[in-house]
């Protein structure tokens, strides 16, 4: 079944998990959705994830983290829609929890966390919140 929101999928999936205490979650591969799983990977918020290309679909695997039996992940926002794209300027990126969170940002140089955004002075599309 087509999905009008592929990236809000996929953050509902990995939501809907880690509240299940779900040790892995399969999601339908596409580019960007494997760009944010690398941030949330090198930011901490999953152990690893795998593509695989083997069916007929490339599927991503993401094993999720929990410490504690707490999920690594205490929420996750999609910020800029299909309906309502939300661009910003370098200097106008917002902060996460004062800094404890991540905002995820889609820029000319790729998808890059609201810091490294900050130091390379790059604005884009804000795509989606984490903490």
């Amino acid at each position: 079944m087509p999905v009008t929101d592929p990236i809000s999928d996929f953050l509902t999936r990995i939501r809907n998990a880690s509240k299940a205490r779900k040790i892995r979650v399969e999601i339908p591969a596409s580019n960007i959705k494997v760009g944010l799983a690398n941030i949330f990977k090198n930011n901490g918020y999953i152990y690893d994830f795998k593509v695989d290309e083997d069916s007929k679909q490339n599927v991503i695997t993401v094993l999720l983290k929990y410490t504690d039996d707490k999920p690594a992940i205490s929420g996750l926002k999609r910020i800029s829609k299909p309906g309502l794209r939300i661009y910003k300027k370098s200097n106008e990126l917002p902060r996460v929890l004062n800094g404890l969170g991540t905002a995820v940002i889609s820029t000319s140089k790729g998808l890059l966390t609201d810091k490294q955004a900050r130091d390379q002075a790059t604005g884009g599309e804000v795509v989606c919140f984490i903490w």
